[in-house]
């Protein structure tokens, strides 16, 4: 790999095609979060089995994929703080809700390409110290990893050495 992301690794069971594909859309673009809480809970006893069968180390903290705050009040609710919050009551690790924050607002992600996103992005997270050294970043998709790649670097940056990037759907491809 030409640049490799800052993260150490990714637990990604699905992938974003059909019936995935319509269940995280109506759980987060219509709030039916009916359609979430199997993906949450099967996801959760998911990285639970990957624990004990030695694939995944549990890490310190989980963290929420941060989402705009306007973003956040339209939507209703972020789903990535809801699945982060899910998995930690399941495994039994704490959330760890203000260690990132959007300190700036950027265009949706939904409709560009990954260096767009990946410029759209430059500077927009802010870590707030202390970092635990082994930390998962929890987020809905991965579609090109430009969230989860900005995101683990600043984390690196403030002296995170382990991050784990833990998702419910990759794009395929």
């Amino acid at each position: 790999m030409k640049h490799p992301p800052a993260f150490d690794s990714s637990f990604i069971p699905w992938r974003y095609q059909y019936p995935l594909d319509g269940m995280i859309g109506r759980y987060k673009y219509r709030g039916q979060r009916k359609f979430g809480r199997p993906l949450m809970a099967d996801f959760a006893d998911l990285v639970q089995k990957a624990r004990l069968d030695g694939a995944i180390a549990m890490p310190e903290v989980l963290v929420p994929a941060p989402m705009d705050a306007r973003r956040r009040r339209q939507r209703g609710f972020n789903q990535a703080q809801d699945i982060a919050e899910t998995i930690a009551s399941a495994l039994d690790v704490p959330v760890a809700n203000g260690l990132v924050r959007r300190i700036r607002r950027v265009r949706s992600q939904r409709e560009l390409n990954r260096e767009a996103r990946l410029a759209n992005l430059r500077g927009v997270f802010e870590v707030i110290p202390p970092v635990p050294e082994r930390i998962a970043i929890v987020d809905d998709v991965v579609t090109t990893g430009a969230t989860v790649r900005v995101l683990s670097s600043a984390l690196r940056e403030a002296g995170a050495r382990n991050i784990q990037v833990w998702a419910l759907a990759r794009t395929p491809g």
